[in-house]
This record gives structure tokens, C-alpha cells and sequence, in this order.
């Protein structure tokens, strides 16, 4: 299939710069896979869907405050850094601008969120194919417990406002995050509240957790003009053995497993794609690509965002649309998301859900 082929026209004002006024206070489109049915629910009404035994997988990574600024130590000009991935201790990878300002050898020294200087320096120690600058800290023992000074939320290029809210420190964070490490939020699951994971519980639905460490990748648009052609970005990812456990036992027993976002089910179809189809303890990194057509050997239902033209995770939701055929998730995406836009749905990381059945 060709990129081209999931681009679609957003009206501006449906993509939602900032979070609905509670957590569970956004709207849920639910998309029936078999005969193309779409029903227009609010988030709580998830329980009506989710019956017992059923298994709700979401991905617990906690966005860092990766976003950094500093200047160039000799001549005084600014640099924005975004933290990629961390290699080792004080050793990152990061997208820096202006990228070209960011020779090997510059040392870059760090501002505070007031703008005010500090003792860490950022050396550029190698710069790779895509342009991106590896950086090594030096003035700390860990730049991972300075960042809450230091960093700002990575809040993503379509949300065109200055700077971070006061809110969006707690909305762009799952209520369950726990490791840090990600750069994006895993935004399906910002939904959730504690009461309605607790009403989840009670209906018999277990809860299990992966962790997939969001790249900036997410947010990229697919560059080559055939989706084969297309290299995705790798990411940090971990399945623990209550998850294992939990996932295998319901497969097994004919329930289904839900998973939250598209993270979550790339981490779990990773797993299964190299364990015939069950998933075992893992840790590692996944570079996966799913789109139309792929079979899906964990996930039975994907709670999801509405996703940018073009993206992968447009590609990867289409595809679950419809296992393994070419044409037909896409269509009934776009028809499903034709209708979003009709029914003026708010789209991207703090916009509106949806539910593929």
C-alpha cells in the first residue's frame, strides 16, 4: 500500500489543544470490525463492552520532562534539546535546534526552566543518519533525577500553544505510569480515572500492565512512498511474568485481550510474533510495523486515539480493522473517522477515543 493512501483532511479546530475538563470526559466512537456499525458513547461507557474474563492491557511508561534548553558555552547561542533515548548514565540521544549549530564537540550548557545557567554540560559526541545528536552530561551524577528542574513536558508540534499549563503536568501522564522513559504520552490510556479502573475490576476484567517507552518517532509522518520501504523507529519495551501469565491464561480460555493504545499492542504482537503466538517474559527493543494487511495474535480489541494523516499508528489501526486483508480496514477507518469529523470529534493526544471491536 502507498503512504498516500491514508491521508486525510482535519478541520484545524478538531484537534484538541488541551484536555477535556475531567480525565473520563471524553467521547467514545465504538467501531464494530464485523459489519462496519459505529455507536457515539462517552469514555465511561467502556464497561458496557468489557465483560468477565476479559484482559484490559495498558502501557504504565511515564513521560519525562524531556524537552531541555541551554546555550552554546563559547558563543551564547541557544539550543532546544528533546531527550530521545537514554544509552547509559548522563548518555542520550536527542533531536537538538538548530541541528546544525550541534557539531561533535559543542558543549552546550543547560538552563534551569527560569533561564537561569547551571553546572551541566551537554558535550555532542556523535551525530547519526537521521540527524539526531548524541549527547554526553557532565556535572551531575544522573541528568535523569535532574530533569523535574530542569525539562518541560515534550508536549506534542500540533499543539500550537507556548509553552506547558499547570495541568498539563498531570493530564499528559497516565493516572498508572510508572517507569520513566517515554517522550510521548501513551495517550489512550489518559482516559482512564481511578474509579473507572476500579469499576473494571469489579466487572470480573483484569488489569495487567506492559511498558513501551514512547519515541518522538511516534509523531512522524511515513517519509517513503511505499509503506514496505518504511524503517519505524525503534523503542525500549518490557513484559513482565504477571502480564504473561495473566495474557496467556485468558487466550487460552477463549477471552479476549483489550489492549489500551497502540503501544501497547505493539509490544504484546512484538512478543507474539517471535513466541508462536503467546507471549513470554521480555525485555528489549521493538522496531515493529503493522500495517494492512497483518494478522494480529494477541490483541481481540483496541481501545485507541484518533491518529494523524499518514502516521503509523493510522497504518496499524486500519490494519486491526480488518486482519488480514489489504482494503478494507482502511475503509472502514476512514469511514469511521469521516464520522468523527461529521459529529466534530477532538483528535489527537488529548482529544476523543475509540473502541475497535
Amino acid at each position: 500500500m502507498r503512504t498516500a493512501d491514508f491521508h486525510f483532511d482535519l478541520p484545524p479546530e478538531l484537534i484538541a489543544q488541551q484536555p477535556a475538563a475531567r480525565r473520563d470526559g471524553s467521547r467514545l466512537l465504538v467501531l464494530q470490525r464485523k459489519n462496519g456499525k459505529t455507536e457515539h458513547r462517552q469514555f465511561p461507557d467502556l464497561l458496557e463492552f468489557l465483560n468477565p474474563g476479559d484482559v484490559l492491557v495498558l502501557n504504565n511508561s511515564r513521560v519525562i520532562p524531556a524537552r531541555l534548553h541551554g546555550k552554546n558555552s563559547q558563543t551564547g547561542g541557544k539550543f532546544e534539546m528533546l531527550l530521545l533515548e537514554e544509552v547509559a548514565v548522563n548518555d542520550w540521544w536527542a533531536m537538538m535546534r538548530p541541528g546544525k549549530r550541534a557539531q561533535i564537540g559543542t558543549q552546550i550548557q543547560l538552563q534551569d526552566k527560569n533561564g537561569g545557567a547551571t553546572k551541566i554540560i551537554a558535550t555532542v559526541t556523535d551525530v547519526n543518519a537521521e540527524g539526531q545528536r548524541r549527547l554526553q552530561f557532565s556535572g551531575t551524577t544522573n541528568l535523569l533525577g535532574e530533569l523535574a528542574a530542569l525539562g518541560e513536558l515534550p508536549l506534542p508540534p500540533y499543539i500550537e500553544r507556548h509553552g506547558e499549563l499547570p495541568e498539563d503536568k498531570e493530564r499528559y501522564q497516565t493516572i498508572y505510569a510508572q517507569p520513566a522513559g517515554s517522550v510521548a504520552a501513551p495517550t489512550a490510556g489518559l482516559h482512564f480515572t481511578p474509579e473507572i479502573l476500579e469499576k473494571i475490576r469489579a466487572r470480573g476484567v483484569k488489569i495487567c500492565f506492559v511498558t513501551l517507552h514512547v519515541g518522538a518517532g511516534t509523531f512522524f509522518s511515513v517519509r517513503t512512498e511505499n509503506l514496505a520501504d518504511h524503517k519505524m523507529h525503534s523503542e525500549r519495551f518490557e513484559v513482565g511474568i504477571e502480564t504473561v501469565s495473566i495474557v496467556n491464561e485468558a487466550k487460552k480460555n477463549g477471552h479476549r485481550v483489550i489492549a489500551v493504545g497502540t503501544t501497547a499492542t505493539r509490544t504484546l504482537e512484538t512478543v507474539a510474533r517471535q513466541n508462536s503466538g503467546k507471549l513470554n517474559v521480555y525485555a528489549g527493543k521493538t522496531d515493529i510495523f503493522i500495517f494492512p494487511p497483518a494478522q494480529f495474535q494477541i490483541v481481540d480489541a483496541l481501545l485507541t486515539n484518533f491518529h494523524l494523516p499518514e502516521s503509523t499508528l493510522l497504518m496499524l489501526v486500519s490494519a486491526f480493522a480488518a486482519p488480514g486483508e489489504e482494503l478494507r480496514g482502511r475503509e472502514l477507518i476512514f469511514q469511521a473517522y469521516a464520522e468523527a469529523i461529521r459529529e466534530r470529534y477532538r483528535f489527537f493526544s488529548y482529544g476523543d477515543a475509540m473502541l475497535i471491536l
